[in-house]
C-alpha cells in the first residue's frame, strides 16, 4: 500500500530561511510518523494573482521558485493550480485535494498560512479537522533572523523595495536576484562609453528602484556590474508602470542579445536622479562603476 504524505502547503515566496525550516522539520515529522514529506505550492501568490496591481509583487517567479524548491527537498514539489481551486471552500480543498487527491496523513502549516475561499482555512480549522480525523499536525513558528526580525516573504519585500539590499539579502538567505533575457533597446548608454543589457523581466517580479552594484551571471561566469532600474530621466525617459531594468557588465564586450542573464544585487549605490545632461550622467556612471568595483570582489565571482 502507497504510504500516506506529510504535507505542507503554500506559496513560498522567495523560498527564504524560514520555508527551508519549515521543509526541515515536515522531512522529521514524515520520518517519525513513517509517511512521505509532500511539498504542495502555488507558482504565484493567491493574494498577486487577485490584486488590481499585480505587477512586481513576487520575490520568486515560478521558474526561479521550481529550482529553489528543487535545492533543498527531498521529494519533488507538487505545483497547484490556483484558478482551478479558487473557488473551493476550506471544507471542499480539505477533503477533496489534501485529503483524496494528495493523500494527506499528517499537516505541517506555518503560522500564516490559510487556504480556501476567503482564507476560511486557517490554522484553526486545520487543528479541528486533524483531531477529528486522528491526524498529525502542527503549526511551525515564525522564523527569527540573527537580528531578531520575524522573516516573512512581506518582510522580504517590504524591505527590497525600501532599497535595503543588504538587509533584504541577509533576511532571504541568499543575494536577491532576477532573470531576464536580453533584448535591444535605444543603445544610448553605447553613446556615452556604457553599453547597456535591457532586460525582459517578467511582470511580477519585484523590482527595486535605483542604482545598484550587482554579480551578473553570463553563461557560467560572473561580471561585475552596475544595473540601474527605473524610468531613465535624463535619457529618454519611459513612459511605463514598469520601471526599465539594464545592466551594464563591467569588463565585458561581447554581444548577448537574446541570451538570458541574471543578475544579483549587492547593494544599493543611489537613487535614479535626473542628471542636467550626458556629461554629469557619464561621470557619475564612472564613479558607480569604481564602487561596483570595491564592493565586489573577486571572491564574490567564484562559484
Amino acid at each position: 500500500m502507497t504510504r500516506k504524505n506529510f504535507i505542507t502547503i503554500g506559496t513560498f515566496d522567495g523560498v527564504h530561511p524560514g520555508h527551508r525550516a519549515l521543509f526541515a522539520r515536515l522531512s522529521r515529522l514524515a520520518a517519525l510518523h513513517q509517511m512521505r514529506p509532500q511539498v504542495l505550492y502555488f507558482p504565484y501568490p493567491p493574494k498577486t494573482l487577485l490584486s488590481a496591481t499585480p505587477q512586481m509583487t513576487v520575490l520568486s517567479t515560478p521558474p526561479e521558485k521550481k529550482a529553489l524548491l528543487k535545492a533543498c527537498l527531498e521529494t519533488p514539489a507538487v505545483e497547484l493550480n490556483f484558478q482551478a481551486y479558487r473557488e473551493y471552500s476550506a471544507e471542499q480543498f480539505f477533503k477533496k485535494v489534501l485529503l483524496e487527491k494528495y493523500r494527506c496523513g499528517g499537516i505541517l502549516a506555518g503560522p500564516d498560512f490559510a487556504f480556501g475561499k476567503n482564507r476560511q482555512g486557517d490554522g484553526e480549522f486545520l487543528k479541528r479537522k486533524c483531531a477529528q480525523l486522528g491526524l498529525p499536525f502542527e503549526i511551525l513558528p515564525f522564523y527569527d533572523a540573527p537580528g531578531g526580525a520575524k522573516v516573512s516573504s512581506s518582510l522580504i519585500r517590504k524591505t527590497l523595495a525600501e532599497g535595503k539590499i543588504k538587509e533584504a539579502n541577509a533576511l532571504l538567505g541568499r543575494p536577491y536576484s532576477l532573470e531576464g533575457r536580453v533584448i535591444t533597446g535605444k543603445k544610448l548608454g553605447r553613446k556615452i562609453g556604457f553599453p547597456t543589457a535591457n532586460l525582459d523581466i517578467n511582470f511580477y517580479k519585484l523590482l527595486p528602484l535605483g542604482v545598484f552594484a550587482v554579480r551578473v551571471r553570463v553563461g557560467k561566469r560572473r561580471y561585475r556590474g552596475i544595473c540601474n532600474i527605473g524610468f531613465r530621466p535624463t535619457v529618454n525617459p519611459i513612459d511605463s508602470i514598469l520601471p526599465l531594468a539594464e545592466v551594464h557588465i563591467l569588463d565585458f564586450h561581447r554581444s548577448i542579445y537574446g541570451r538570458r542573464i541574471e543578475v544579483q544585487f549587492a547593494d544599493k549605490l543611489r537613487g535614479e536622479v535626473k542628471f542636467a545632461g550626458l556629461d554629469e550622467l557619464k561621470a557619475e556612471l564612472a564613479r558607480n562603476a569604481q564602487t561596483a568595483r570595491q564592493v565586489i570582489s573577486d571572491g564574490d565571482l567564484a562559484d
